[in-house]
């Protein structure tokens, strides 16, 4: 049963789709779509009615990232612990 769907088998097909398209094209030009609209997302987050002045937007935008950025690396530290925590028993 040498065609059947194995995960491994499904993961190795994945990293050779992966990896063939990072040879083929540029991630950063790839993705640039998705992390300008995640990046506005925060714009949007701060002033949904755009009436703020766009320094001010900017300032407050920047500022609800790094608390974006900052929850998650607590959600991640929390997440270390615990397991070793669970591993210590």
């Amino acid at each position: 049963m040498a065609g059947a769907l194995s995960p491994s088998r499904a993961a190795l097909i994945g990293r050779i789709g992966g990896l063939t398209t990072s040879a083929l094209y540029d991630a950063k030009e790839r993705t640039a779509n998705g992390r300008k609209t995640f990046l506005d997302s925060f714009e949007k987050q701060v002033d949904p009615d755009g009436v703020l002045p766009e320094a001010e937007r900017l300032r407050r935008a920047e500022a609800a990232r790094k608390a974006h950025f900052s929850r998650l690396a607590l959600k991640s530290a929390d997440a270390r612990a615990a397991r070793k925590a669970g591993a210590a028993t």
